[in-house]
């Protein structure tokens, strides 16, 4: 099939906060050298912004070096942090404030922000345009392209038009290549790009294994009297520690009576029945969120996997012809819970690595981004965090996070090195272990349904379109993970895609595709690695609004 093609001096893959600053980095330092660079984004969100949901902390750091002026320029951080509290949640009706005295220091909030990552996103992309930078929303690359010494030389997209069957339909438009110098790859945790280029490169050999969590979040708006702006309020312990599964929650109140709440779920968890959807909205209920919601309106709701392994797991970055950036990579700082001033530096640190190659009048070469990176604030703050979250995994929240508040705040230094060498799907008991946790029904008022909150995540697909997600083995789910582990997909999953359903007598696993809202969580935790995430037509998907 011919397809079209277009070139670029750089492609980036995801227009998040590393692959945009990367992009408006690369446009400075073009301008600065009066250097004609073309340089292109593209998205797989039907907007820049739509496919984004984070708490969202921030911690202004990079953008203060991106861009110096960003008040002048109408950067959206409006809410800076006033008032920042850490609970210990006992059970479902007592807490304990911990002082800050006894809160690692790398999770104090002073001078940080609560923010819309997806509207920082859309503000940076203005920025990335007005330097130059061509941004393309609505196309997800399907796959890499490589030239002839096997160097990635761009992407090429998704096909648009296809039935469910993969035939062409009436306006069937073939994917483009995108053809670049060099190819940025930042799209988020668990990127399909990112897996692949990870094992055609072996960037992580010799790693300890990649860990991750999922992040569930709902923007609530609430009466004015229960609304404290500027406030953050963190919590550990009930009711993941019902069942020994590390985590936390969060509130954080952002201007014009609005909060956002989420849960955070470790995916090392091992009870075959946990649900992260339901722990969140049984959370709701503890008094804690429950003083601050009751009354209010939901009016959106999201997840997302995060990638949490630290610098123990950071694959190498650089490969022939490109680098792997941010989240994809894995930069965030488990021990702030933050990843967006992270992700936004290593895009920044990529952006002068790539500069000095196309500077150089070189192309598919492998940057030199280690040498900036070993010298960046970045690496020193990820080599603190460095034990975090395998500290965790191994000893739990409460007492790992014990630990880390010696380090932090008296010792300054690490007393011990964790590691964590089971991959987050190999964790699982199986069904025969344990018995089946009972979830409380949703009330309608505090906690809700799968179905009523998938709704509020606008998520759209073309139905007939192939499926984007792959079964490998597809009698698999039935013949194995029934029986071994009541088919945990049907509960790790936050927004219903996967169920077994019985027609005739006969079980059969049923996927609800036009369901997903791309959180990647399936293509983690599922305990055979069976089930493969794949990119939909570009523009399909959740289009978040304010997350």
């Amino acid at each position: 099939m011919e397809r079209e093609s277009m070139a670029f001096d750089v492609v980036i893959v995801g227009a998040g906060p590393a692959g945009l600053s990367a992009a408006c980095r690369l446009m400075q330092l073009a301008k600065k050298s009066e250097k004609d660079l073309s340089v292109c984004v593209i998205e797989k969100g039907a907007e820049v912004g739509s496919h984004i949901v984070s708490g969202a902390l921030f911690e202004p750091r990079s953008l203060n070096e991106l861009f110096p002026d960003w008040q002048i320029l109408g950067a959206p951080l409006n809410t800076q942090v006033q008032d920042d509290k850490v609970y210990w949640l006992s059970n479902q009706y007592n807490q304990l404030c911990i002082p800050s005295t006894f809160v690692p220091s790398p999770l104090h909030n002073e001078g940080n922000f609560i923010i819309s990552l997806g509207e920082l996103c859309r503000w940076l992309a203005q920025q990335a345009e007005a330097l130059g930078v061509s941004i393309f929303p609505g196309f997800a690359a399907a796959e890499l392209f490589f030239n002839n010494s096997g160097a990635v030389a761009g992407v090429m997209t998704t096909d648009m038009g296809r039935d469910k069957q993969g035939n062409e339909k009436p306006g069937f438009q073939p994917g483009i290549i995108l053809e670049a110098k060099y190819t940025l790859i930042a799209e988020g945790s668990r990127g399909h790009l990112g897996k692949a280029v990870i094992e055609r490169f072996e960037l992580d050999k010799d790693n300890p294994p990649q860990h991750y969590a999922i992040g569930l979040k709902e923007l609530w708006e609430i009466p004015t009297e229960q609304h404290q702006k500027g406030l953050v309020v963190h919590t550990a312990g009930w009711p993941l520690n019902q069942t020994h599964t590390s985590g936390g929650g969060f509130m954080y109140h952002l201007g014009e009576n609005l909060v956002s709440v989420g849960l955070v779920v470790d995916l090392n968890y091992q009870h075959p029945y946990l649900s992260p959807f339901d722990e969140f909205q049984q959370m709701k209920h503890h008094p804690v969120f429950a003083s601050m919601l009751d009354g209010g309106e939901r009016l959106s709701y999201g997840a997302r996997a995060i990638t949490k392994g630290g610098l123990h797991a950071l694959p190498e970055q650089s490969f022939p012809g490109g680098l792997l950036i941010g989240c994809d990579a894995g930069t965030l700082n488990s021990v702030k819970i933050k990843g967006s001033h992270t992700a936004m530096k290593s895009g920044m640190l990529a952006a002068e690595a790539v500069f000095s190659e196309l500077a150089a009048h070189r192309s598919h070469t492998s940057p030199d981004y280690h040498a900036l990176f070993d010298n960046s604030w970045l690496k020193e703050e990820l080599f603190e965090a460095r034990h975090f979250t395998s500290q965790v995994h191994r000893l739990g929240t409460f007492l790992g996070g014990a630990i880390a508040t010696l380090e932090f705040n008296v010792l300054k230094r690490s007393l011990f090195s964790f590691r964590d060498d089971t991959p987050d799907y190999q964790t699982l008991d199986t069904t025969n272990r344990v018995e089946p946790l009972s979830y409380p029904k949703p009330d309608g008022k505090l906690s809700f349904d799968r179905a009523s909150s998938v709704f509020l995540s606008t998520v759209k697909h073309d139905e007939n379109q192939p499926c984007h997600l792959i079964l490998q083995d597809k009698e698999l789910p039935i013949k194995v993970h029934l029986d071994k582990y009541a088919e945990p997909s049907q509960r790790y999953c936050p927004a219903g895609v996967y169920e077994v359903v019985e027609s005739g007598g006969q079980k059969r696993f049923q996927i609800n595709a036009g369901n997903c809202i791309h959180c990647k969580t399936c293509d983690i935790k599922d305990p055979s690695q069976n089930i493969v995430w794949t990119p939909p037509e570009g523009g399909s998907g959740p289009n978040y609004n304010g997350m």
